[in-house]
């Protein structure tokens, strides 16, 4: 097991960022600009310029994480070339009950399902390998989280792609409900999750990751066979702009964000009664964990507050104002101002340990009550994304 200060130490290597670059990841790019150019003209008929640029704005991002985590061109070849076998068995959206693959494993919704199972098992065997000091079952944990992941990502986009088998009107990003930004929550958390465990080489806080991934499952799956919400139904009016694809998104990496940095808050309250048994455990020290919780907020509240501005933006195209103190923005307000607070506290006055930790979890519930409470109990110029 590697000590605290080991977790933080990586090779250097002072040779420029692209010359860095093995000919895996050149290929990689190219091979990804070349489906991104198809993607471009295959479907210009259904996109307008901003839609063209979010397309290949997707792509360099893609690029610079894959780039700079290795991790990450391994997991989108996989989910490529499991997307593409999905489409290619789809000649109408009857198949998706008819054919076997479709039915049991790559369907949207078979593919969801497998996310709704494979989060809480990795909870599971992250738990198993914390508790019994094991390295096998925190490396099932890893695994399953990536299959998670990646079963996430699958589902939501065959699903984009059933959606235009519907109907080319109906048509659409898979982001517009509740339904599916739970699972977009799921991806963005998932990864995230991923990133930081492989940067700071511990496995030891996946099962607290896992309690908030496993909730938001029990919520997916009760939405699923109470609501019937995994139809696909014709988007709103209100969700007809393409803001929504670079809204929706950046907010659910804030939340993820939050999320985790929540996560560790617990890990840590836990560990600062015994720091000593829960090292021996593999706990990373209180130093790691504060860093990581710090690291998630800065980065939670960067995304937030672009996707403020966003949503700030669209309000002003869709409804001729800025800002109109409707429940949802006054609540992301208020969940921007907790953040603010939060690292505002760190940086002034050094606040770091217990207090930070117990704030990150009641900014959990913030966050919770500004992306669903709003949904549940008030009403508003958002009303269309209640319960």
């Amino acid at each position: 097991m590697s000590t605290p200060q080991e977790t933080m130490v990586h090779d250097f290597d002072d040779r420029g960022f692209l010359r860095r670059l093995s000919w895996f990841d050149w290929l990689w790019a190219a091979a990804f600009l070349v489906g991104t150019i198809y993607a471009s003209v295959y479907f210009a008929e259904w996109m307008d310029g901003y839609e063209q640029a979010i397309l290949y704005g997707t792509y360099g991002v893609t690029v610079w994480i894959g780039w700079n985590w290795k991790a990450a061109r391994i997991f989108t070849i996989v989910v490529t070339l499991v997307t593409l076998f999905a489409v290619s068995r789809y000649p109408t959206l009857s198949a998706g009950t008819e054919d076997f693959f479709l039915n049991y494993l790559v369907s949207s919704q078979s593919a969801i399902m497998w996310m709704c199972a494979l989060f809480p098992a990795a909870m599971v065997f992250y738990f198993v390998g914390l508790i019994a000091r094991a390295p096998f079952p925190e490396k099932v944990g890893t695994a399953l989280m990536w299959g998670a992941s990646g079963a996430a990502l699958v589902g939501l986009l065959v699903r984009w792609w059933e959606s235009y088998l519907i109907a080319p009107e109906v048509g659409r990003i898979p982001v517009t409900n509740l339904y599916e930004v739970f699972v977009l929550f799921g991806l963005c958390t998932g990864l995230l999750y991923l990133y930081y465990e492989e940067r700071h080489r511990t496995r030891a806080l996946g099962g607290f990751v896992g309690i908030i991934l496993t909730a938001s499952v029990g919520f997916l799956l009760w939405y699923h066979f109470d609501r019937q919400a995994h139809e696909i139904d014709p988007l709103i009016p209100a969700l007809q702009s393409w803001w929504m694809k670079i809204h929706v998104p950046t907010n659910f990496v804030a939340y993820g964000a939050f999320s985790i940095a929540a996560m560790i808050g617990v890990a840590y309250l836990f560990y600062a009664r015994n720091p000593e048994a829960w090292e021996r455990r593999g706990l990373p020290s209180a130093e790691v964990m504060d860093d990581i919780m710090y690291k998630n907020v800065a980065l939670g509240f960067v995304f937030f507050t672009v996707a403020t501005i966003l949503g700030a933006l669209w309000a002003a195209e869709a409804w001729g104002g800025y800002w109109s103190w409707d429940p949802k923005e006054t609540w992301s307000l208020i969940l921007w101002l907790n953040y603010a607070a939060w690292l505002h506290l760190r940086f002034t006055k050094g606040w770091r340990g217990v207090p930070m930790a117990i704030w990150a979890i009641i900014g959990l519930l913030v966050t919770t009550f500004t992306f669903l409470g709003v949904n549940i109990f008030l009403s508003g110029l958002h009303s269309y994304g209640e319960l």
